[in-house]
């Protein structure tokens, strides 16, 4: 790749999360930021999820507020409750528009795009953004059962990039995971954060309370993906 090509990174947090969780690995945001610089004039890197606002306190904030901290550009929006036809409490939360749309505002500005996700709805976009002249790389993973890639946004694509293969430069060492002490009972000392958010957080952020349980949320990562909704 040109080292004067201009790109920019569009991260579907919880289809990203989804993927990595089933490969059993965890991103290293720092070297995935590192790891793009390197590859081209990168000029943004978007995340997105959506946050539940019903807790007191959310266990993705201290994710949330690094990314902040550390060169992400990152996108929120509260997850919408409803009650569907059968009375069942459902949580909803899609990003795929505000995606979208600030994908096709940058268009013009960028050269290459990097989305990584899988879901098969963003086919249209990177059509629309091939025909602006922008290439675009997706970046999901085939290595599951099923693959979390769509099929359709896989052939669309310009290049094809599997998780996988970005395990060694972009995965957590799992040395930097917590280990609790090998003494009987739990572990003393500091709280530790959770082990997929970098450890040098501001104070402030580090040392917040930890999240309420919500049962049917992946509230570390925003809303899991599949159907939009996740029944309560």
């Amino acid at each position: 790749m040109s080292a004067q090509q201009r790109s920019a990174l569009f991260i579907d947090g919880a289809n990203l999360y989804a993927a990595t969780k089933a490969l059993g690995f965890d991103i290293d945001y720092r070297r995935l930021l590192k790891e793009f610089q390197a590859r081209d004039n990168l000029i943004r890197a978007f995340y997105y999820t959506a946050m539940v606002e019903d807790q007191e306190y959310s266990s993705i904030r201290p994710l949330i507020d690094w990314l902040d901290y550390n060169g992400y550009r990152v996108v929120t929006k509260p997850a919408k409750e409803f009650t569907d036809s059968a009375g069942r409490r459902k949580i909803k939360g899609n990003m795929d528009i505000e995606l979208a749309i600030d994908a096709l505002e940058l268009a013009p500005r960028i050269d290459h795009m990097v989305l990584f996700s899988g879901d098969g709805d963003f086919r249209s976009l990177v059509e629309a953004m091939q025909r602006r002249g922008v290439r675009v790389t997706v970046v999901s993973t085939i290595q599951t059962q099923p693959a979390m890639i769509a099929d359709d946004l896989r052939r669309q694509a310009d290049e094809f990039v599997d998780l996988v293969h970005l395990i060694p430069r972009v995965g957590r060492d799992p040395g930097e995971r917590g280990v609790r002490s090998q003494g009987d009972g739990p572990a003393r000392g500091p709280r530790e954060l959770p082990r997929d958010i970098p450890r040098d957080l501001p104070r402030d952020v580090a040392e917040r309370p930890a999240a309420r349980p919500n049962p049917g949320l992946e509230t570390r990562y925003g809303i899991r993906q599949g159907d939009d909704a996740t029944e309560q």
